[in-house]
This record gives C-alpha cells, structure tokens and sequence, in this order.
C-alpha cells in the first residue's frame, strides 16, 4: 500500500533529522535551532502545496479539523523544543529511544480514541515488545561525560508524551484536508511557538553569531523535517495510526548507524538488544495490521 511505503520515507528522513539536528546544535542553542529549522519546514511545505494545487481549498477546512490541526502543532512544537534540548544535553543514543517511547502511548491511543482494535492482540503484544526494547536502550551504559546529570531524561520524556498527542490530534484534524496543507497548517503554528520562546528568552541574538556550518545543518535538518512530516501526515491520513506510528519510528535504526559513523556513539550489548526488540515489535504491527 502506498501509505505504507509513505511511513517508511517518513522513518528514513526523521532518522536523517536527528543525525543533521545534532550536528547543528554544538554551539547553537537548541530553542533558536528549532525555529530556524521550523521556517525551512514551512517554506517546504508550501512549495509542496503549491506543487499539488491545494491551496485553494484552505477556505473549505471545517473549523472541528482546523482547531485539531493547531492544537497538533502546539504539542509538535513543545515535542520538538523538549526533544532538541535533550539532544543538546545529552547522548543521542539515550535521547532518542525515550523519545520513541511516543509510539507505545500513540498506538494505546489509537485504540482508545479511533477503535483501531483489528489484530488488537497482535497490537498490545507488539507494544509490550516496544517497551521492553525501549527499556533495554534507555539502560545502554554512559557514552558521554555530559549525560551524568538527568536533565537531558526530562526533556526527553516530555518529548515523547508530547509526541504522542501530536500524532492522535493530527489524525483527528487531517481528516477532509488534504495532508500537505494540513502540514502547512500545523508547522505555523510550531513556528509561531518556536519563535515566540525564542523572544521571550531573549535568545535572537545568537543569531549574529550563528556558525554558518552549523546553519547549514539546521537548513538540511528541516528539509529532512519536511520530508519526514508530509509522508507522515500522509500516511496517517490514509493508513492506521496505530501502524504508521512503529513504521515511522524505525527512524533508530538510520539514526543509530549514522550516529555510530558520525559521532562513534556504539550500542551495548542491552541496548543492541533493545534495539532488535523495537524492530520485532514494529514489524509485527506493520504484517498483523
């Protein structure tokens, strides 16, 4: 199916994301880098609306679909502005499987809120597989001195509930919009949330003194978002959330490679197994949908 396929362009540009994202937030601030990369997603998504011809239909979305859109971004932007600060604190390897554990709470959701109950044994058993797994790589051995304190786990926790409220609100207002403009929609307002924290912690003069090396991750990072999220929200809108969500988040397994090559951050043994259970756990979703 062609949502399917959807999903796991959605996994290898998020996995991308995270790998540029982190590149880009060495020096720069995690909040300014998070609304800098918001205004290259908006001015993706745009270009991808006009490239299909909706724009014109922005006038038809029902007031019920456009409330749900907006209250998808605010929780994608507070997602994103906790799941950067914690890349920014900590361990990628670490940061990211909590930030995965969105799928488990996302697919119980999906349940509740949508009745997706077919194979719904297959379902609860594949979640309790992701949790172990999720468990396994959080428990992965220090890598970095920076990660001692748990700051970065508090951030990376809020993420991931975060996370998963965006992908159960996006569902509900994707419904009738066509999916690129809805990500137009959504990602305004992340940008609105980004840029108004950056202001109000008076953070925009960093960017006088932006690397420009830095900038060009952050610029490629939001292409990546972009990418990521139109074949997300696609996806959503055709297929299952509780299906597409395990897809989209085997992202780990191209973060975790290009995490090893680019930052030589290696997995344990637990953690490798971890690993192979959140892959098991997603595959079982994806066949038995």
């Amino acid at each position: 199916m062609l949502w399917i396929i959807a999903a796991i362009c959605s996994a290898v540009f998020a996995g991308l994301t995270s790998i540029l994202a982190k590149c880009g937030i060495k020096k720069t601030d995690s909040d300014l880098a998070t609304a800098l990369r918001t205004v290259v997603v908006l001015v993706f998504s745009w270009i991808m609306v006009f490239v299909v011809g909706s724009q014109g239909t922005i006038t038809e979305i029902q007031s019920r679909s456009l409330l749900f859109l907006v209250l998808s971004g605010i929780a994608t932007g507070a997602s994103w502005i906790c799941y950067f600060k914690a890349l920014s604190m900590g361990d990628i390897n670490k940061v990211i499987p909590i930030d995965k554990s969105s799928t488990v709470l996302t697919v119980l959701l999906a349940i509740i809120c949508f009745g997706e109950r077919t194979n719904l044994a297959v379902k609860l058993i594949a979640t309790v597989i992701l949790g172990a797994g999720i468990l396994l790589m959080v428990e992965k051995k220090q890598t970095d001195k920076r990660t001692s304190g748990r700051g970065w786990m508090v951030y990376a926790i809020l993420a991931a509930v975060f996370a998963a409220l965006t992908s159960v609100l996006a569902k509900a207002g994707i419904s009738g919009v066509e999916s690129n403009l809805g990500t137009v929609i959504r990602t305004g307002v992340v940008l609105v949330l980004s840029w108004g924290i950056v202001l109000a912690r008076g953070k925009q003069s960093g960017l006088r003194t932006l690397d420009r090396k830095e900038l060009g991750f952050i610029a490629l990072s939001g292409v990546a978002t972009g990418a990521s999220w139109l074949c997300y929200y696609y996806a959503i809108q055709e297929g299952d959330v509780s299906v597409v969500v395990p897809i989209d988040k085997l992202s780990i397994l191209v973060t975790v490679a290009f995490s090893y090559v680019v930052f030589r951050e290696k997995l344990s043994k637990k953690a490798a197994l971890g690993l192979c259970l959140m892959v098991v756990g997603t595959l079982l979703m994806a066949f038995f949908k």
